[in-house]
Order: structure tokens, then sequence, then C-alpha cells
């Protein structure tokens, strides 16, 4: 039986959504790197806003649910997603004059789509290791998005917190991140080792979910996000 290592006196260790959300911020920057994608950095500085929205050019959204629930939204720019999409795909071994320069292409969407689960299971993994809890996502959301559509999304959060983070990419583009959760704070009740995992063991399965659904959805992937949404 595990006895509590805190000494009377002694002040807890908690770890409040921010931490969360630096946990999610190396995840971004962690799996880019390992991908080959990118070699990113994010802003020392976070913003707190009041809703999370998808804005141009290519947004892309996530929901977790478990141990705490909440939503990852992540807005790229035209030029930061044909960055990230033709950096990944030429490390593949891919020609770049075979390689999209349109943001609108089904190609950098289902990459950035990729990506994006990759990012989303390595966080998990840090969130059991860390946190000793675990959470489930959603199979990521991909829509390209003009200036004058901005789609807010809402989820029923008790106390919901929200968050932005910039990114800045090897050519200086820019992306940004956003977060919603509900106001948490885990608190060390005892000194525990933390589970070691494999992070390529994440992002192969990772992949393996994300082949797994493209071949099940349809073509209209667009048509069906706005169903969802009931635009």
């Amino acid at each position: 039986m595990n006895k509590p290592a805190v000494k009377p006196n002694k002040k807890s260790t908690f770890v409040s959504t921010d931490d969360i959300l630096v946990m999610l911020c190396k995840s971004v920057t962690d799996v880019l790197a390992s991908a080959n994608a990118n070699q990113v950095t994010y802003s020392a500085l976070v913003q707190k806003i009041t809703k999370t929205s998808l804005k141009p050019d290519i947004g892309s959204f996530v929901l977790f649910d478990g141990g705490f629930s909440g939503l990852v939204v992540i807005n790229f720019s035209a030029a930061a997603a044909i960055e990230i999409y033709q950096k990944y795909m030429t490390n593949m071994g891919i020609p770049i004059e075979e390689l999209s320069s349109q943001h609108t292409s089904d190609d950098v969407a289902n990459v950035m789509g990729e990506l994006l689960n990759q990012i989303l299971g390595d966080f998990t993994g840090l969130v059991h290791k860390e946190l000793q809890t675990s959470i489930t996502q959603s199979q990521p959301k991909m829509l390209t998005v003009n200036k004058q559509l901005i789609i807010s999304i809402d989820t029923n959060l008790d106390r919901p917190q929200a968050r932005r983070v910039t990114f800045t990419t090897q050519k200086g583009n820019i992306f940004y991140l956003e977060m919603a959760m509900d106001r948490t704070e885990f608190i060390k009740l005892h000194d525990f080792v933390p589970e070691e995992f494999d992070p390529d063991d994440i992002i192969r399965g990772a992949s393996v979910q994300m082949e797994e659904e493209n071949n099940k959805k349809g073509p209209d992937v667009d048509q069906d996000l706005l169903d969802e949404l009931g635009l």
C-alpha cells in the first residue's frame, strides 16, 4: 500500500490548467520535430480568451474527455499550413514538385489532421504519465475557412477556462493553439515514479487510428463537419 510521502507542513504540489496547457504545447513542438515536419517555438506569454473558434485559413479541433474535459483548436494560416505540410512530405521523400501549393488541397488537410492526431496522442500519453489519469480524444476535424466565416464551438464545461498560445514556424509563419477546459487542479498526495512510455508507439498508434477513420469517411469532409455544427 502506498504511504503518503508529503510530510506535515510541507506544501503540496499543484498542477493547474496552465500547467496542462504547457504539456500540450510541448506535445506540439515534440511531435512536429520528431515527424521532421518543422521546428516550431511557442510564445512565453499565453492569452486568456473568452471562447475558442475556428479562423482562417485552416482550422481544426479535437474534443477530449475522461479525467478532465475540454477542447483543443489549432488555427493555421495558409503559409504555416503549407510550410509544415511540404516539410513533412519532403522529409518522407516526396519531391517538392509533386506537392500541393494550395492550402485548400485535400492533401494538406489530411496531413495536418494526421499531425494533429499525433499531437493529441502524445498529449494523452503525457497526461497518463504525469497526472496518473486518462483522457480520450475525438477524431480531428479539419475545415478550410474563408475570411467571412468564423465558427465558435461551445463545450459543456462547468467552469470553463480558455487560453490561446502563439506558435512560430522555422520560416516565421504563425499559427495559434486554443484550449478550453474545466478549471481544475491536480494535487500531489504522495511521490510516484512516472510510468515510462514510448512516444514512437503513441505516434504509430495515432497514425493507424487516423488511417482507419479516413477509410471510413466519405469524400466531402467539410460538408460533414458543417452538418455536425448545424450550419
